[in-house]
């Protein structure tokens, strides 16, 4: 195998599928990304079993193969190499180890059989597949995987539940993710190829690798799926990723059905005025307490090392005063999730749960569970 690349463009690759190697593993050809030249192009590929990322690149190649070296390593050698540069990488057939040439500079890196390296989603029959803007992918996945749950006992909830649904009579695609303290849904109409594609949960892992594509991405991401398997692809990048094997609870049972007290607040004031004052909260309660009046809200907290804090907003609240407390960090999140100028928030009780939306977007929905403070 011997072919020449663009520092810039192996770097670009590199970035994107040397993330999915854990720098910790027990079996050494995971650590290694698959290089594949031919024509004129090069393949690169990384695995973890459960994620794969597949991009190709452009490279004047003289001979083709495939090869696998240690993913980590090379990325840190294409990175330290200089701007503008061109890389010479080449193997002797039967070798076992690859030359890295850039100028003056030469490195000689182990290889591993490229038989040895897992094939994930080659073999795969996908039955569902359709199309998202980037740019609504991108929205979907910011507006609910804060609420990714961390906790693995429940291993069901970490990730993001999607699934097509029908809203008022709208067929919509939905995302939905929660940790038992909060919910984020998001929902947006439903693309052609997507009509009865089952729920599936994926995981976090590959939600934020994704995210972090879509930046770079062009106009339309290809989703496809299978029966244990979804798969993203847009320009010359392919994400594979397996799907978590379990059942995502009944969501719409813990959304309040009947909360008449609502409340109108600026999300920017909000958000400013819970960071200033959830500076003196208790660090593993992190409570915050809401003072409602009819136009203004009291928002405090305490502490028996730090002291107190409060600071008075201006709000729009249409019932009788009340007390409830939240956890401030979860608070924020949700807050800032608010893009427009209006945050409603519709409550019950200091005991019951609570619904956040944008004022001017519906596509958004948000449930906190209240504290006691």
């Amino acid at each position: 195998m011997k072919f020449t690349i663009d520092r810039a463009d192996l770097l670009r690759a590199l970035n994107h599928v040397h993330s999915v190697v854990e720098r910790r593993n027990t079996i050494p050809i995971l650590a290694n990304v698959l290089l594949r030249a031919d024509k004129n192009s090069l393949s690169l590929t990384t695995t973890d079993m459960d994620l794969e990322i597949i991009e190709s690149v452009a490279a004047k190649t003289s001979t083709a193969g495939t090869t696998t070296v240690p993913a980590n390593t090379l990325y840190d050698i294409v990175r330290k190499l200089s701007d503008g540069s061109n890389i010479e990488i080449s193997s002797a057939s039967g070798d076992t180890s690859l030359q890295v040439k850039s100028g003056r500079s030469t490195f000689r890196l182990g290889c591993l059989s490229t038989e040895d390296f897992p094939k994930m989603g080659s073999a795969e029959k996908f039955s569902y597949s359709f199309s998202i803007p980037a740019a609504d992918l991108r929205t979907l996945i910011d507006r609910t995987r804060f609420a990714i749950s961390n906790e693995e006992t429940r291993y069901y909830l970490n990730g993001i539940y999607l699934h097509a649904t029908d809203h008022d009579g709208v067929a919509v695609l939905r995302a939905v993710a929660t940790d038992g303290h909060r919910l984020a849904r998001f929902e947006m109409p439903l693309p052609d190829g997507a009509q009865d594609m089952p729920g599936v949960i994926i995981p976090r892992k590959a939600i934020n690798e994704i995210r972090k594509l879509i930046d770079e991405a062009g106009d339309q991401i290809e989703i496809s799926l299978s029966d244990n398997k979804l798969k993203f692809s847009f320009d010359h990048i392919t994400l594979t990723t397996k799907l978590i094997d379990g059942t995502f609870p009944d969501y719409d049972r813990v959304i309040p059905k009947h909360n008449e007290k609502m409340l109108e607040v600026n999300p920017t004031t909000f958000a400013s005025a819970v960071d200033r004052v959830s500076t003196i909260s208790n660090e593993k309660s992190r409570a915050v307490k809401l003072t409602l009046g009819g136009k203004t809200m009291t928002l405090s907290a305490s502490s028996p090392d730090s002291g107190s804090a409060s600071e008075e907003i201006e709000i729009h609240f249409n019932a009788n005063p009340m007390e409830i407390g939240f956890n401030s960090a979860y608070l924020m999140d949700v807050a800032k999730q608010i893009n427009g100028e209006g945050c409603r928030m519709l409550l019950s009780d200091s005991a019951s749960p609570t619904i956040i939306q944008d004022v001017s977007d519906t596509s958004s929905l948000y449930v906190l569970m209240p504290m006691r403070v």
